[in-house]
């Protein structure tokens, strides 16, 4: 078995001191650009790689930033994980990534085996963990930033849009249309509560026209199999089963992209109009949405400038950088009306 490379292998291999080649590899900007380069460059031709736990050791932390989404499913978080990933760029900083599907308990264990690696950073999707969850962020010592939501009380900083906001923006400009007959579906929203203060927010708008959800259908009914379909497969198993007992709605709501485009699969299917019959309003602004008949209505929210802009907070908080100016972000959402805008009733 091969000896595995060591820094005194890098050192002499670009012709300068260990202590130089250490700095050099850390980005040390009292080394020259020049020098930088040439220890990088010997590092790569020797196949050196380091030894980052040893180095946690000496200095109470890893190069390494967590991020914890709830899911892969759909384009959503993998943006926001390439949005992460293109803002370290350049960096020290690396990140690793937990999926807990919703799950608490597994998004508790996930967090805190990632902070058993001392990361530099992480970066938590949701302001709404539970309050053990919540303390082990508190006490975490280091930058946490928690995304997609400003609804509420950040542990540090938090990177996101009003999630109720957006659910009443969009009702309002659907109301605008003049839609007053509206459905509601939804999935797991005990488990996604971002999308249930978005149901929560669309509802206010209603309520504030005196109008309110004539059905709802959120999901829970459905068993076996059918239940572990993707969200494409329930959205269009759902708006069957709403449209079956209303068929007098001129619009339904959607959690997310993913249920609504299921539902213009079954209106298509079913030779129902939209959006001249029923207009279909979702969440998230999917590209898969584009180029179909009756486009849907969406909210685009900037899934990829949210990740770069948590992973940037990440890095100017390591650095010191604590105003409270910089506490919380907002990126909020454009509503994109889709066909809708040029049918309204």
């Amino acid at each position: 078995m091969k000896k595995r490379k060591t820094l005194v292998d890098v050192a002499a291999a670009a012709g300068v001191s260990k202590m130089t080649a250490s700095r050099a590899l850390r980005g040390d900007k009292d080394v020259s650009e020049a020098k930088v380069e040439k220890v990088k460059r010997a590092a790569r031709e020797i196949g050196y790689y380091g030894n980052h736990l040893a180095a946690s050791l000496s200095s109470k932390r890893t190069d390494l930033i967590g991020v914890v989404v709830p899911s892969l499913s759909n384009i959503v978080f993998p943006q926001v994980m390439s949005g992460v990933t293109d803002a370290l760029k350049g960096s020290t900083l690396q990140p690793v990534f937990g999926v807990t599907d919703y799950d608490p308990a597994a998004e508790y264990d996930i967090i805190r085996n990632m902070l058993s690696w001392r990361p530099a950073g992480l970066i938590v999707t949701g302001l709404d963990q539970p309050d053990d969850t919540r303390r082990l962020l508190a006490d975490a010592g280091i930058p946490i930033v928690q995304i997609m939501d400003c609804d509420g009380d950040p542990v540090d900083a938090c990177v996101g849009f009003s999630q109720s906001g957006a659910g009443h923006n969009m009702a309002a400009a659907l109301l605008a249309t003049g839609r007053r007959r509206f459905g509601y579906v939804g999935r797991n929203l005990d488990k996604d509560l971002r999308a249930a203060k978005r149901k929560n927010g669309f509802h206010d708008a209603l309520r504030d026209q005196g109008l309110d959800f004539i059905d709802t259908i959120d999901g829970s009914h459905l068993q076996g199999d059918v239940a572990m379909q993707s969200a494409i497969a329930c959205g269009r198993l759902m708006t069957d089963k709403l449209l079956a007992r209303q068929p007098d709605l001129d619009c339904i709501h959607f959690s997310n992209d993913d249920l609504a485009f299921g539902g213009l699969c079954h209106c298509i299917t079913a030779g129902i109009d939209v959006p001249g019959e029923v207009a279909l309003a979702g969440f998230n602004g999917l590209g898969l949405l584009e180029g179909f008949p009756g486009k849907i209505a969406t909210s685009r929210t900037a899934r990829r400038e949210i990740g770069e802009t948590a992973a940037r907070v990440v890095l100017g908080k390591a650095e010191g950088a604590k105003t409270e100016s910089e506490k919380i972000h907002i990126l909020t959402p454009t509503i994109s009306l889709g066909d809708l805008a040029v049918t309204a009733k």
